[in-house]
């Protein structure tokens, strides 16, 4: 199976996406596919961290992702297992520490968000790596948050075509 190939003849597919902590860039891949998924579609999608301690889901992000019609009350933090790597057909990284994670952890490759989606070898920056200092400039901080939701919002429809 190409890596970016999901499923075969009546299996139901799967897609789960990997972050850091499940409370702000797997969970919105997660949602934003979710939402374009078609009644019916025989596709399970999930979400993961590679360090999911319990927290909640920052009110920024909720906020975003309230107005895109997201129902976060579904939401489960999960910590990434091997039993979820193996179980899912594709297995999208948001940032190469996540890569680097599922490789050396579960022994699998797997792709960037943004290679399957848009082509680019490039990670999405979760907030603290683009601002360490990101509690001194709260707007600023907050604009970020926002404008990863968007693009993870906008871009996860490319995943459609690749669901059979």
């Amino acid at each position: 199976m190409e890596q970016d190939e999901i499923g075969s003849g009546g299996k139901r597919q799967s897609v789960l996406f990997v972050c850091t902590a499940n409370i702000f860039r797997s969970m919105t891949a997660e949602y934003a596919l979710k939402a374009r998924l078609v009644a019916g579609t025989s596709c399970a999608v999930r979400s993961a961290g590679i360090d999911a301690k319990p927290q909640p889901v920052h009110a920024w992000v909720q906020t975003r992702l309230r107005q895109k019609g997201a129902d976060l009350t579904t939401h489960v933090q999960r910590q990434l297992t091997k039993e979820m790597v193996e179980a899912a057909d594709l297995v999208i990284a948001m940032g190469r520490d996540h890569q680097v994670f599922v490789r050396e952890q579960f022994g699998r490759d797997i792709p960037l968000f943004t290679q399957v989606c848009l082509g680019h070898d490039m990670p999405i920056l979760d907030l603290h790596e683009v601002m360490p200092d990101w509690e001194t400039d709260l707007e600023r901080a907050r604009a970020y948050v926002w404008s990863v939701i968007d693009m993870i919002w906008t871009t996860a429809p490319a995943l459609l075509p690749r669901l059979r």
